[in-house]
């Protein structure tokens, strides 16, 4: 996916948390919802628009899908940041 995207995605104070508890591991979408005081249509919704930007993955393993964050999209967005910072002075 585009940058737009990831920074679509970035951009929601929700989809943020939800990568911040995803760095300790995987977690189920069960999971992730008992952490917020949203539905979980709401929480599906976050996923999917963290997923379309590949800056979580999922797996299904048996009825559950647990989601993960995609540490090299993450490090690209910071390299990019970075080299948006180094060429204040050019």
């Amino acid at each position: 996916m585009g940058l737009q995207a990831t920074l679509r995605a970035l951009a929601d104070p929700t989809r943020r948390e939800i990568l911040n508890i995803l760095k300790s591991g995987p977690l189920s979408a069960g999971e992730i919802c008992e952490r917020f005081d949203i539905t979980g249509a709401a929480i599906s919704r976050h996923l999917s628009v963290l997923r379309e930007a590949d800056l979580i993955r999922d797996r299904r393993e048996g009825k559950f899908i647990y989601y993960e964050l995609n540490a090299s999209v993450l490090e690209e967005i910071i390299l990019w940041i970075k080299d948006l910072g180094g060429n204040e002075n050019d």
